[in-house]
């Protein structure tokens, strides 16, 4: 009898684990036209996990989801579905300003509304959006009575892939705190924790950018290596170590993942964007992109000093002439740095001596602005802070009015030190909250935001088209006085596959003088011509012409740095291999011009390009600048050939890149 009644139990549990596997419940979602896949399912013990393919090739193995707390236990496990909606979207929206005109978002939407079975039945919404082109999921906590404030310890969420593949990274907060390094490429079994975005390239020969959307009051996500083929969510913590304070109801920033078959499909995608709200500004009359010249290029090479002295850069007389020279060659702007009270003496070790207010004596603030606005140029104002956010933020409303009063609608603000308040780091909560804190405030007063040494971009320009530009990234001023000699031509080969998928970056190319000396040997490691093709390759609605006025004096090449426009109504990205040569095309905002702008790394080389993107049944005028004869960004960098010629949407051109070399190309249509 003992027996047979245990015989029976075994029998019975084999019949329940048979069933609970049999009722598994498998979720998946298509992209609209049908190119990517999304699979959720929960795991035996209740875990979420999700899958993602394109073109039926894995993109991401099954990984897991979910979160942990202090104090609190976590919610990684022992869920059940309740219920599921599928939406879908298509709709095309405009934008201000941008690397293109019209956005569509066309997806599908799977949410997958989840509660703890026992225990405290506590509930959590996971949100997928499905492009064709890549996949944003986010996690969204309602408002509920067992879940209230809570403090985020850990995000679970994995990215897995099938091999060891090859990935362009920088590393997190190891060699400084605002993305400033080298992209290099290794094996993700040779990295650490790394930032996103982060590209890959797959053994399916696929091309693959990790990143995220949205970040709004949360932490920044970087990705932690957990073996050789999975990452982890590694989200940037406070000083006391929570990751994230929230209260219920709250949702997450979207983690994205975009898939193309070559660099160009990554570098386009659109998904980023489309996974912010739109503009939360009615009135777009005061956004207007600027190309503008500075004082500031001076300071790096010790020409100028931002604190007061003999060679004090921001006075008066210095800012007028820079002035005179913008309005001359159809510069609008001017932005002066070292202008107010707080850079003598270390300012990079104490922030709070700024004011942002305060003048120093040989710079008249109203003279200047007033000068500025006869000669139809605008002041670009400065906020360096050294990291001292909270002076920064109570002299916030008086420093925006004080601008608005003058007629001063664009600020660069600045912040270099390792940390903020000397505790933070710039791409936690805590700063994600300061930088909007900056932003919604400036869009009151109605200015525009350049922000330096920031929080990585993820798309909010959507929805305050006030926030233009970013650093973020190694600039220009690398060549000033980097121990490492400066910036290579593959950093600029590789930056529009990387940086450049989180939004416009305030590189400041137009570097024509390259016989500066400089304490740590650094330069520009370019051609004349590559400087010029970076007005194209290099996105930035506030788009700098960074040398010294003298050196632009006379110099035929200058022509298309006043001609090139810094937004534009559509982009092609032609023919490109990550950290060798790019090539890409942009149509003006008129939809007229068309604009092209190739590179190399210090190899020489020649490429065939195809000018199919030009509109169909017209003739061109190309206007091309190239690298001249006895071209190289060591030897000999200044030689650009000007030439025109007659094209069309059939023509193939022969481009020759000298060895760190470009070629710039303005394309105007020839009216009959």
């Amino acid at each position: 009898m003992k027996n047979n009644k245990y015989r029976y139990c075994i029998v019975a549990l084999a019949s329940l684990l048979i069933f609970a596997c049999s009722t598994k419940k498998t979720y998946k979602i298509s992209s609209p036209e049908k190119i990517s896949e999304l699979t959720f399912e929960l795991t035996p013990s209740g875990q979420p996990q999700y899958s993602f393919s394109s073109n039926g090739k894995s993109v991401i193995e099954p990984s897991l989801m979910g979160f942990e707390f202090q104090g609190l236990a976590k919610m990684t496990d022992g869920f059940e579905v309740v219920s599921t909606e599928e939406k879908s979207a298509d709709e095309t929206w405009e934008q201000p300003w941008g690397e293109f005109k019209k956005v569509r978002d066309h997806h599908n939407e799977l949410i997958v509304h989840l509660k703890e079975a026992k225990g405290e039945e506590r509930l959590v919404d996971i949100i997928f959006r499905v492009f064709d082109d890549g996949l944003g999921f986010r996690y969204e906590f309602p408002k509920q009575p067992n879940l209230g404030k809570v403090k985020i310890s850990n995000e679970v969420t994995q990215f897995t892939f099938k091999d060891n593949n090859e990935v362009w990274w920088i590393p997190v907060h190891r060699e400084n705190s605002y993305y400033e390094s080298e992209y290099r490429k290794t094996l993700m079994s040779k990295t650490d924790t790394i930032n996103t975005p982060a590209t890959f390239e797959t053994k399916d020969k696929l091309y693959v950018a990790i990143h995220e959307a949205n970040l709004t009051d949360f932490a920044s996500m970087t990705l932690l290596k957990t073996s050789d083929k999975q990452y982890k969510s590694d989200l940037v913590p406070w000083a006391d170590g929570v990751k994230v304070y929230a209260e219920t109801p709250f949702k997450t920033p979207w983690r994205t993942i975009v898939v193309g078959k070559n660099p160009g499909e990554v570098a386009t995608s659109t998904i980023m964007l489309n996974l912010n709200e739109p503009s939360k500004i009615e009135d777009l009359s005061w956004i207007t992109p600027s190309k503008y010249i500075g004082i500031w290029w001076g300071m790096h090479l010790d020409k100028f000093t931002w604190g007061q002295g003999p060679k004090h850069g921001a006075t008066t007389k210095n800012t007028k002439e820079y002035i005179d020279f913008a309005a001359k060659n159809g510069f609008d702007g001017v932005l002066v740095e070292g202008w107010n009270e707080g850079w003598d003496g270390d300012w990079t070790a104490d922030g709070s001596a700024f004011s942002f207010t305060k003048a120093y004596p040989d710079f008249n603030l109203e003279e200047i602005t007033k000068y500025a606005a006869v000669k139809n140029v605008r002041l670009i104002g400065h906020h360096e802070t050294a990291g001292a956010t909270k002076n920064y933020e109570n002299q916030l409303e008086d420093a925006f009015k004080l601008y608005q009063k003058m007629g001063v609608n664009s600020v660069k603000t600045g912040y270099v030190n390792k940390y903020l308040d000397k505790k933070e780091w710039h791409d936690s909560q805590y700063g994600a909250r300061h930088y909007r804190k900056v932003i919604e405030t400036a869009a009151k007063y109605h200015i525009m935001i350049d922000n330096h040494e920031p929080m990585k971009g993820t798309g909010l320009q959507r929805t305050y088209p006030n926030f233009m530009s970013q650093e973020g990234g190694r600039g220009q001023e690398y060549n000033a006085w980097s121990v490492d000699g400066g910036n290579t031509p593959e950093h600029l080969t590789t930056l529009p596959f990387t940086r450049m998928l989180s939004g416009p970056f305030d590189y400041t190319p137009g570097n024509f003088n390259f016989d500066y000396k400089t304490p740590s040997g650094a330069k520009v490691q370019t051609t004349l011509a590559n400087q010029l093709a970076l007005y194209v390759i290099i996105f930035s609605p506030l788009q700098m012409a960074s040398d010294l006025p003298e050196n632009y004096e006379g110099k035929p090449e200058f022509q298309f740095i006043k001609d090139v426009p810094c937004t534009w109504s559509d982009t092609k990205v032609l023919d490109s291999k990550i950290g060798e040569y790019t090539t890409i095309a942009r149509k003006d905002w008129d939809e007229k011009n068309w604009y092209l702008g190739s590179i190399t790394n210090r190899n020489a080389r020649n490429l065939k390009v195809a000018l199919s993107f030009l509109d169909q049944n017209k003739e061109y005028e190309a206007e091309i600048y190239a690298d001249g004869a006895g071209a190289n960004y060591k030897t000999n960098p200044y030689p650009v050939a000007i030439s025109k010629q007659k094209v069309n949407s059939k023509t193939v051109l022969n481009i020759k890149l000298a060895a760190g070399g470009g070629t710039a190309i303005k394309f105007s249509p020839i009216e009959k």
